[in-house]
């Protein structure tokens, strides 16, 4: 791993929006020097397989059980870089915000959250429930950062992977890695 190359947990959920993860790992093996790990609920791979025909393990990246404790980025003294949830269901959105560190990836962004690390939710819901806008603000108080999937219009994405890369693309800028994969407001 090169200096500059950072600790990244892709943390998928079963919300429907794979298309997001599959878009961000992808981008992330073919353009950045990072070492990505992922974790997924029993959902989120079957979710990823319903939605792309694809196993996440078909990614080439690490893949971490979602019952795992002896590993690095469930302790403070030896956590990563960031955190990205995408898609992020309500269901483990609620379990973070109120620090039920029930598997893996709860525990993991409870880490990330204490240890003031980068951490990053795409939920895919919609509507918002009030009890979804309040866990919602309960992390983006404790510093996360909230990408709802919510595409953009002004580039005219002709299918659907240019729709949804208006989101990945949102949050790679998050991570801090530059991209081009959507068409920037007023870029000629």
């Amino acid at each position: 791993m090169s200096p500059l190359a950072q600790k990244i947990m892709v943390g998928i959920t079963g919300a429907s929006g794979s298309l997001y993860a599959y878009q961000l790992l992808k981008y992330l093996k073919e353009n950045t020097p990072h070492e990505i790990h992922i974790v997924a609920s029993p959902n989120g791979y079957r979710i990823f397989k319903e939605e792309l025909n694809l196993n996440i393990q078909d990614m080439g990246y690490p893949v971490v059980s979602h019952k795992e404790y002896d590993i690095p980025c469930v302790s403070g003294s030896n956590t990563f870089d960031q955190l990205v949830i995408i898609p992020g269901s309500m269901g483990t959105i609620a379990r973070i915000a109120h620090g039920l560190s029930t598997d893996t990836l709860t525990r993991t962004a409870d880490v990330i959250i204490k240890e003031k690390r980068k951490l990053i939710i795409v939920p895919r819901e919609t509507p918002f429930s009030l009890i979804h806008l309040e866990n919602l603000k309960i992390l983006a108080l404790n510093g996360a950062i909230i990408i709802p999937a919510i595409p953009s219009f002004y580039s005219h994405p002709a299918t659907v992977e240019e729709l949804a890369a208006t989101v990945t693309s949102r949050v790679l800028d998050h991570m801090g890695i530059s991209n081009n994969l959507m068409k920037r407001w007023m870029q000629s």
